[in-house]
């Protein structure tokens, strides 16, 4: 086994976390001291497998060996046992836990979580799959989707700040996938006019799903701050858009005004349930992933509803393989846990069932998961370089370590194919109006 020292860039960063706000990472959870060294043989053996190294800072190192002298990432522990004892009782979520605490860097956090997302059936022996159902955490039924729950997750993760938002996004404020043209090869940060015209190509491609145009009466689900709807309006459509956000509900209309779209744009904090009237256009763009399994008959029934004769649906979702959604259903995961309470990324085939079954019919599909990659580099990029602004705003080192790990995870998880992206175009299966 070759002893790897820690990288230079790479070092011990402890992290002082407020036991009252992340009382989960300031204090390591219990684990019996059996479970801990399964877990620690696992994750070795797991780990030695894949073309990784991993360091601790006092150069006793579990090493991927075979790899050699190979250019692979390297994942550093600054606390081995604690990291090994959060994973025994926590599996994933301590995997998370623990880089928020500090416990754990990485000179390349993307290139290890990659690594880590091609190979995630790899990671626990075959024969103890089965047992996933006993470590693995239920989701919280406070989290479950209803119009009360959907409105305190959205504010968990939406209403954070506008202005944290406005430091790392694009001048118009897109939080989805751009589509860049070409896709970018080289790292860095793009200036913000290029980056916006990416978000602007993923836009124009949805009004053009949607043929929204002069007089066209259109409808999204799922405001963010404005940007889709202004857009819209500059063509011609007159455009009701709905929300769960204070915050983004509140920037949105000062947009609308600013960009003088005022009369054609109207905002409200609206559940989609509620929605009522016809549309010539439904726009959603990665919306989906909010609804939660368990509404998505309710989400597709809606925008068969709220279609006009001949109307079309623009969809943009993020996928997932539909084994691992069926794996992830049910779970509470790290990212269900701090960043996207109550989420669930659907498969393909969910998509294709849950919308047949409303009456819907998809009549074009484009993935474009790269681009998504490149869209989260410069989200975290842009992250990392206004760490001092974060700061301003007052969010501490804990919430940007895991900022900064859930831009990365996801940015991984378009890298390795775990994730996509699509564009959808959906319209009524059938010819009879809507009740």
């Amino acid at each position: 086994m070759t002893l790897t020292p820690p990288p230079p860039a790479v070092r011990a960063v402890r992290v002082p976390a407020d036991p009252v706000r992340w009382p989960d990472v300031a204090r390591p959870p219990r684990a019996s001291a059996a479970r801990t060294v399964v877990a620690r043989l696992l994750v070795e053996r797991a780990l030695a497998r894949l073309p990784l190294r991993i360091a601790t800072d006092g150069r006793t190192a579990v090493s991927a060996s075979r790899h050699g002298d190979a250019a692979v990432p390297t994942l550093t522990l600054h606390d081995p046992d604690v990291f090994y004892r959060r994973i025994g009782a926590d599996g994933l979520i301590g995997f998370g836990e623990s880089y928020m605490a500090g416990e754990w860097d990485a000179d390349d956090l993307v290139g290890v979580l990659t690594v880590l997302a091609r190979h995630v059936d790899d990671l626990v022996p075959a024969p103890l799959h089965r047992l996933r159902g006993a470590w693995a955490r239920r989701r919280p039924r406070a989290d479950l989707n209803t119009p009360d729950g959907s409105r305190q997750n959205i504010h968990r993760h939406y209403d954070l700040s506008n202005e944290l938002f406005a430091l790392f996004l694009d001048p118009g404020l897109s939080y989805s996938s751009a589509v860049f043209d070409p896709l970018p090869h080289a790292p860095g940060v793009l200036p913000d006019g290029v980056f916006t015209a990416a978000q602007h190509r993923k836009i124009d491609r949805l009004l053009d799903l949607a043929e929204a145009g002069p007089g066209t009466e259109l409808l999204e689900i799922g405001t963010g701050w404005g940007e889709l709807a202004i857009r819209a309006a500059a063509r011609g459509a007159r455009v009701r858009t709905v929300t769960l956000s204070e915050e983004q509900l509140a920037l949105a209309r000062l947009r609308a005004a600013r960009a003088g779209v005022a009369d054609r744009v109207t905002v409200e904090l609206l559940d989609y349930r509620h929605v009522r009237g016809r549309y010539d256009a439904v726009v959603s763009v990665e919306m989906i992933e909010a609804v939660g399994a368990e509404f998505w008959p309710d989400y597709f029934t809606a925008l068969r509803r709220l279609l006009a004769p001949g109307g079309r649906v623009a969809l943009q979702a993020i996928t997932m393989p539909h084994e691992r959604m069926l794996a992830t259903a049910r779970t509470h995961t790290w990212i269900s846990k701090y960043v996207f309470p109550g989420g669930l990324i659907p498969s393909p085939e969910a998509i294709a069932r849950e919308s047949a079954a409303a009456g819907l019919r998809i009549t074009d599909d484009t993935g474009f998961g790269d681009h998504y990659a490149e869209t989260l580099h410069q989200w975290r990029a842009r992250f990392r370089h206004e760490e001092d602004a974060v700061t301003a705003l007052g969010f501490d080192s804990v919430f940007q370590r895991m900022w900064d790990f859930y831009l990365a995870y996801s940015e991984a998880g378009f890298r390795s194919r775990y994730l996509d992206v699509r564009q959808l175009r959906l319209t009524a299966a059938d010819t009879e109006t809507a009740r």
